[in-house]
């Protein structure tokens, strides 16, 4: 592409617009670390749940969904949205929790939970793991996709595109993200939220023009799949055809073994960043900084509406446009920057660069910011200088922020794929997520059972890695993979468990009167604080999960059919998604918000 005045005068207005943001909260996220990382505890449900959304827009996510329906069909995206039910369960069974427990980072919980050495060892394992390891992994992968499009939309070497985004994409957003903390992520994420559905909209509509309208775009994907003959499946079907054999593979099918995979196991067992079993990471992040019980809740559903049933038509018409327009694609993920490149009208080239540079900056913010949390308030503060000024933290934090940036700037240069990156963090986490679901409801769960579900999950995957030992396409031997280690890793933390002496009783008793966990799994601790008053909503916040879940699965694919037919069929399920709603909201307006959150960690 070649670039004019007007192009260059969008993309600086942007990086001017996320700078002024910075520099404006820098006074207000300087006062304290609290102010820093969590904003004061004083972010409405709406500001903190389209931050969530953003961040999980990385300049990779158009890519990979490209490259899913490219090859599976729009059933591909099952990979992604099989991780609804755990959002869910992370709305109705733990964010009030979550923002009881009044801590810093969800790594704190360590030694909320639990005592001794094998909690200050968790917790300072985990702040390095998450916090520097898995975070700059995280970073190096969207680094690696916004390396794309950079080259493809500059006409430059993958090795100067590299350099754009390590010298100064990178160093910009750790920028602005230094000056203005928490607050101003969650500002300029807003914004850029907007700005990149924009864009993605305005590129969904181009390419399907191209295609010829949406008509012709389904009448030629039709007569694609007749020409690639029985192995081909449907496309444009919302689910994978199950009257193939159980691991049938062809063009446009996802393995049935796969779909059940994520279906039955993904979302309660995987760890993922953004999708943890129970909540973790930014998102509990945002839970801490909401006003209260209720802001944290909202906030969680709606991103999670947000997430799943608004963001992906545009993606997916894009991918669909890609299938028609590029047919034989060595690459799939390339479509959808074809598309880009080929079909926008020049006159929107700088601001569809901008919209990329935000999809890449809001995660990168996003991911600095909470990586900084955890080096600072759960290593260096915990465990290096325990006593110093809040000013001392602060500083401490912005340090921090520059040192992720260039550790994940070395990571993106020697990342082989975007595909490798996600894939060792779903294998490595795989089994892990019963344990994090179960240590708020069963007070038998100890730091050892976290301590082993890790590293079993860890050595299980990497020797399943080195020994290689099922066949099938990538899907079908990733799900086999996904299968063993979860097995082998909940049988272990399970083990352990059992083997091991549960934590001390003041621990779980402190525990439990501040954070009021449902009183089931806690009988014998209860027993010893009657007067804390028992919680009993579990059948509720249940009830609540189901109804979430069948809002936003029938929003998801009454749009879909809206989109593409029937409409009739689409208006139907978005009939009944209403009715689901007004349920929940009825659940919700009922529910009891008068608990006061406990104080801070």
């Amino acid at each position: 592409m070649n670039f004019t005045a007007l192009d260059w005068a969008a993309i600086i207005a942007y990086l001017a617009i996320t700078l002024a943001l910075g520099l404006y909260f820098r006074a207000r996220s300087g006062k304290s670390v609290e102010d820093y990382f969590v904003s004061g505890r004083n972010v409405s449900w709406w500001l903190a749940g389209t931050s969530m959304v953003a961040t999980t827009f990385a300049a990779d996510t158009p890519l990979v969904v490209t490259g899913l329906v490219y090859t599976q069909g729009i059933a591909g995206n099952w990979l992604w949205w099989s991780f609804l039910p755990s959002g869910m369960m992370t709305v109705f069974l733990f964010a009030r929790l979550w923002r009881r427990s009044g801590l810093l980072t969800d790594v704190q919980f360590a030694e909320k939970r639990y005592s001794g050495n094998a909690a200050a060892f968790l917790r300072g394992f985990r702040a390095v793991y998450l916090g520097l390891l898995m975070n700059c992994l995280i970073l190096g992968w969207v680094t690696k996709a916004m390396t794309s499009i950079v080259a493809v939309t500059l006409g430059c070497s993958d090795r100067s595109a590299l350099a754009i985004c390590v010298f100064l994409l990178i160093p910009f957003t750790g920028f602005y993200v230094a000056l203005g903390g928490l607050w101003g992520v969650l500002w300029t994420d807003l914004f850029q939220f907007v700005l990149k559905m924009s864009i993605v909209i305005t590129v969904a509509w181009y390419g399907v023009h191209a295609a010829g309208g949406m008509t012709a775009l389904l009448h030629r994907l039709g007569e694609m799949r007749v020409a690639a003959g029985p192995t081909a499946g449907d496309v444009t079907s919302f689910f994978p055809d199950f009257s193939r054999p159980f691991s049938a593979e062809g063009l446009w099918l996802l393995p049935a073994l796969t779909f059940v995979v994520n279906i039955a196991l993904q979302w309660w067992a995987f760890w993922y960043p953004g999708a943890e079993p129970g909540g973790g990471g930014y998102i509990a992040q945002r839970i801490f900084s909401a006003k209260d019980e209720r802001n944290g809740l909202l906030s969680v559903l709606w991103f999670n509406v947000a997430h799943y049933a608004l963001r992906p038509w545009p993606w997916i018409l894009t991918a669909l446009a890609a299938v028609v327009l590029y047919p034989h694609l060595a690459h799939p993920e390339s479509g959808y920057m074809l598309v880009v490149s080929q079909h926008v009208p020049p006159a929107l080239r700088g601001i569809v660069v901008a919209g990329f540079m935000a999809a890449f900056m809001s995660t990168v913010a996003t991911q600095l910011n909470w990586g900084a949390s955890y080096l600072v308030s759960d290593f260096y503060r915990r465990f290096i200088h325990r006593d110093a000024s809040e000013k001392h933290y602060v500083r401490a934090s912005r340090v921090a922020t520059v040192l992720l940036v260039i550790v994940s700037a070395a990571v993106a240069a020697e990342l082989v794929s975007i595909r490798s990156g996600w894939e060792f963090v779903l294998e490595a986490g795989a089994g892990t997520g019963g344990v994090y679901l179960l240590r708020w409801y069963w007070w038998r769960i100890n730091a050892w059972s976290e301590i082993s579900a890790m590293a079993v999950a860890l050595i299980t995957s990497a020797c399943l890695r080195w020994l290689v030992p099922f066949s099938g396409s990538g899907p079908v031997a990733f799900a086999k993979t996904a299968l063993t280690t979860t097995a082998v890793t909940t049988a272990g933390w399970i083990l352990v468990t059992l083997a091991t002496k549960p934590e001390p009783e003041a621990v779980l008793l402190k525990f439990y009167r501040d954070v009021r966990p449902q009183i089931t799994g806690w009988q014998p601790i209860a027993r010893l604080a009657p007067e804390t008053a028992a919680t009993r909503d579990l059948s509720r916040n249940l009830g609540s999960w189901l109804l979430g879940c069948a809002m936003v699965y029938l929003a998801l694919f009454g749009i879909g059919q809206i989109l593409l037919g029937p409409v009739w069929k689409g208006l139907l399920l978005m009939i009944v998604s209403a009715a689901a709603a007004a349920s929940l909201y009825w659940n919700i307006s009922h529910t009891d918000w008068k608990a006061e959150p406990a104080g801070g960690d």
